[in-house]
């Protein structure tokens, strides 16, 4: 077994404060967009946050911008954040809007 000493251990970390800082800026930037987009409110002019049905998770779970399902759209699910507006957010999908007449397979009837 090798052994460690104290210079080869300074060498690892000074290797992975640029990692560090690189990864924290990174995940800031999630982050700040993630509570952008905790407010449930539509985001028209961000047009990039749409859900797109492509996307695997999506797909995965039939995700439509206009459901098919009768009676089920997003905006009467209880995981809908949007309110009225023709876009929100949605817990099943962080990050992203969905749209309000849209439908997946995770729909839940509001109570």
């Amino acid at each position: 077994m090798k052994k460690l000493t104290r210079r080869k251990m300074l060498g690892m970390t000074a290797a992975l404060i640029p990692l560090t800082v690189i990864s924290t800026r990174a995940m800031a930037g999630s982050h700040a967009k993630d509570e952008n987009m905790a407010d449930g409110k539509s985001h028209a002019g961000h047009p990039d946050t749409h859900l797109d049905p492509k996307n695997p998770q999506a797909a995965a779970l039939q995700y439509t911008h206009k459901s098919t399902v009768e009676g089920k759209q997003c905006w009467n699910c209880n995981l809908y954040q949007g309110g009225d507006a023709d876009w929100g957010g949605c817990p099943i999908f962080a990050g992203k809007q969905v749209a309000g007449a849209g439908w997946c397979s995770a729909w839940v009837a509001k109570q």
